[in-house]
């Protein structure tokens, strides 16, 4: 089912150089950059965790997919690699790792890709409106 309206606050606090904490409800987690983007390696960078939603949202698209057509995937893992173009991916590329045979998987792969919410992100790209917060006093 899709769903509408707003989605739940994630919020990035900066804690100093180049690392952060992400809260998104009860869950927060840290963000940081490799030494040599000068860094201190306390956590994933931004890219990775932007590649890890679209590779566990992809997989939970599928597992829901196979759940609808009564298929098992107890090993399904989904791996996403980013080709750098600049500040942005020119490029990413999902692969799907599974025991179950190509012709029972490849029918799922579309109505996965239809429910997946962050790969229809990248494919119609939403306008990003960047604002200040309002001061109170």
């Amino acid at each position: 089912m899709a769903r509408s309206g707003e989605s739940q606050e994630v919020i990035a606090k900066w804690e100093g150089d180049w690392r952060a904490t992400v809260t998104a409800g009860a869950f927060s987690f840290p963000v940081d950059e490799p030494p040599e983007a000068g860094g201190t390696d306390t956590g994933p960078m931004p890219t990775d965790y932007f590649l890890g939603s679209l590779a566990s949202c992809y997989a939970l698209a599928l597992a829901w997919s196979a759940r609808k057509r009564g298929i098992e995937l107890p090993d399904l893992q989904v791996s996403a690699v980013g080709e750098y173009d600049g500040p942005r991916f020119k490029e990413i590329r999902l692969t799907v790792n599974t025991s179950l045979p190509i012709e029972e998987l490849e029918p799922l792969l579309a109505p996965a890709s239809r429910v997946c919410y962050v790969s229809n992100t990248l494919a119609h790209v939403p306008k990003i409106d960047v604002r200040q917060a309002d001061i109170c006093a």
